[in-house]
């Protein structure tokens, strides 16, 4: 596995040739692929370009956001995946390798049942389009109870239930985005995580939770560093990936706006750290 920059999941900003810089200077792996900027630079030489300057910067590249929401309406949806050749183009041209997204937790209108079979009909006709490019779909769950809780119908918040719903598509190019936040805020346990093969996990996010709240009282969008309050057990979770020999990215994703009134290069040098200790 290789430790992965993604300045968005730490709450900077960058332009993609600083966040080459700033990736290659503080000792990352690798880093996300920016679409926005692949597609300015106009055309398939250019883009080739860039992944070979990533490359000889002896970076990977993590996974790219997938631009399809599963809870559009209908007609929003074919628009979505009628536009999803472009943009998978632009990350075959770079050499990237996967797309991830979420699950939402809920739903106002539609009980699980309903949610589910929406839900794995629309995967499996955006996983047939990736599979045809030889990419991979990472798909999230999300655990805080103080989010799915939030609407009239729960839906899928669990390792179980996500790996239950991919099967249920029938593709063998999705796999899980694992977070230890969600891990933990699901209930989860290291025993859970060794049921995975390496073959079900397409990326990996770290995290901690904070100390002065309950398990079902952590809210998604205010998270710690890893392996700074001990309230998730880093340790266990990372022994799982090294005994399956996990190669993927791994990425720090804390949700705290504190970082960005800090230097860059002081956030970035700590992050590094983290991950490398963590990995190692």
């Amino acid at each position: 596995m290789y430790s992965n920059l993604s300045l968005g999941a730490l709450g900077l900003t960058a332009d993609f040739p600083t966040a080459l810089e700033l990736a290659a200077k503080h000792g990352f792996g690798g880093l996300d692929p920016d679409v926005g900027y692949l597609r300015s630079l106009g055309g398939t030489t250019e883009v080739q370009r860039v992944a070979a300057e990533v490359a000889d910067r002896g970076l990977r590249w993590g996974m790219a956001g997938l631009p399809v929401n599963f809870t559009a309406t209908a007609e929003e949806f074919s628009t979505q995946l009628a536009a999803l050749p472009d943009h998978i183009e632009l990350l075959v041209a770079a050499g990237v390798r996967s797309v991830g997204t979420w699950i939402r937790p809920m739903d106002e209108d539609l009980p699980y049942r309903r949610n589910w079979l929406r839900h794995a009909g629309r995967l499996a006709l955006v996983a047939e389009i990736l599979a045809g490019a030889g990419l991979r779909l990472g798909l999230e769950y999300i655990g805080p109870k103080t989010f799915w809780s939030t609407e009239r119908f729960p839906f899928i918040h669990s390792l179980a239930e996500a790996r239950e719903l991919i099967a249920e598509t029938g593709a063998d190019n999705i796999g899980l985005i694992l977070d230890t936040y969600h891990w933990y805020t699901a209930g989860e346990s290291v025993a859970d995580l060794r049921s995975l093969s390496v073959s079900d996990i397409v990326a990996v996010d770290i995290n901690d939770a904070p100390a002065d709240r309950e398990r079902d009282s952590q809210q998604d969008l205010d998270r710690r560093l890893p392996g700074t309050t001990g309230v998730i057990d880093l340790q266990g979770f990372m022994s799982v990936l090294r005994d399956l020999d996990y190669d993927g990215p791994v990425k720090v994703e804390p949700f705290m706006k504190s970082l960005a009134e800090r230097p860059i290069d002081d956030v970035l040098s700590e992050v590094s750290g983290q991950l490398d200790r963590a990995i190692d």
